[in-house]
């Protein structure tokens, strides 16, 4: 027998028994953890690690960093810095499928999908997005976070999901341009409110329930929300639920780094491990490259181009028209554009009020002139 086929048979008598020992036959996906730079310190991470590996047999959890008290295989690094450099080469050469880290900084563009569970179900829910910076611009970064979290929750199993945009400023800009894409041909599906009056832009109700499979915010929410999630019940020093921060997603962005807080617990860092595993899995890199695909086919680049505008000698000022009693509401305006959508109203000779309704802002009318204001609104792109 030729030392070739020696060594294959010696790599099938292994796997097989490997196969017997484990449950799992063929080769486990390979995740890393960066053990340092947890406040809790890296007993707590490699505890985390210890119990991803017992409940998840498919996947081989590797450390990178010192020496430690544990079985589990370890690429070294001694410090935070070269833990990065070492997790990056592995990512590189493909040693790891994906790590999970602590306090690394992606560049603009990118921007992790944090998956926690909801407390009034149960129901397990991506945010979209808990760190980084999609983008400079408010509602181009949240459109991007849909788009973000639609291709995380793909790459996890789901595969049509559900959308909700939270009721945050630039909510129902977002939501236009999204719709705009939906009418270009790409396929979003809308998640409904569990209020009455139903509707894909969330509200504090539809985070405890998680109603929607990808709940779409800006970063900073989004991360805030994590924080809330993750420790509610721990008094906030100690994260307990959920799956940590997720993955950095960005347009062309080549390696699958999850991102865990600094006081994440054991827990949190086991349920990571196998987020990671599981996006790997998944494909989420191509994953991300097909919705980007045909997003952009569907003119995503088109609703941000930025019209280069004139400035007038002299800002023009509309008078308000005599004033009118006002009882009808007309809901869907961002809060940063209500203003601008009055003086539309205004110059058209209708008085208006604007105010805040229980989904947000809106236009004040008088029934006599609803019809006449929701074209004026609609013609001007304030509302869909």
């Amino acid at each position: 027998m030729s030392d070739t086929a020696k060594k294959l048979l010696a790599q099938t008598f292994n796997q097989i028994a490997d196969a017997l020992e484990t449950g799992v036959y063929g080769e486990r996906i390979r995740v890393g953890v960066t053990v340092m730079g947890s406040e809790l310190g890296i007993d707590e991470i490699v505890h985390g690690a210890e119990l991803a590996q017992a409940a998840n047999p498919d996947i081989e959890v590797v450390l990178v960093g010192p020496e430690v008290d544990s079985k589990l295989p370890r690429i070294p690094a001694e410090n935070e810095k070269e833990q990065h450099k070492a997790m990056e080469q592995a990512l590189e050469s493909g040693d790891l499928a994906a790590c999970v880290t602590m306090h690394y900084s992606f560049p603009i563009g990118v921007s992790t999908v944090g998956r926690v569970i909801t407390p009034a179900r149960g129901r397990e829910m991506f945010l979209a997005t808990t760190t980084g910076t999609s983008a400079t611009d408010r509602v181009e970064a949240m459109v991007k976070n849909a788009i973000y979290g639609i291709a995380t929750a793909k790459a996890k199993g789901i595969a049509n999901p559900t959308v909700g945009i939270l009721n945050v400023d630039a909510a129902r800009s977002a939501e236009r341009a999204l719709e705009k894409l939906v009418q270009n041909g790409y396929s979003i599906n809308f998640a409904e409110s569990v209020r009455a009056d139903g509707g894909s832009v969330m509200r504090g109700n539809d985070l405890l329930v998680g109603a929607p499979d990808v709940m779409v915010t800006d970063t900073l929410t989004g991360n805030v929300l994590m924080k809330v999630f993750s420790a509610y019940t721990s008094g906030g020093d100690y994260e307990t639920n959920g799956f940590g921060y997720g993955p950095g997603i960005g347009e062309g962005y080549d390696k699958i780094i999850l991102i865990l807080s600094r006081a994440s617990g054991a827990p949190v860092v086991a349920n990571a491990l196998k987020y990671a595993a599981e996006v790997a899995k998944g494909q989420l890199l191509q994953v991300v490259a097909a919705e980007f695909a045909a997003a952009h086919k569907a003119g995503l680049k088109d609703l941000f181009k930025k019209e280069v505008k004139v400035a007038a000698a002299e800002p023009e000022v509309v008078a308000a028209p005599p004033e009118k009693v006002t009882t009808e509401e007309i809901p869907g305006i961002d809060i940063l554009e209500l203003e601008d959508a009055q003086q539309v109203v205004w110059k058209a000779g209708i008085y208006v009020a604007t105010g805040m309704g229980c989904t947000g802002p809106v236009i004040l009318t008088a029934k006599e002139d609803f019809d006449n204001v929701v074209e004026i609104l609609t013609k001007a792109g304030y509302i869909g």
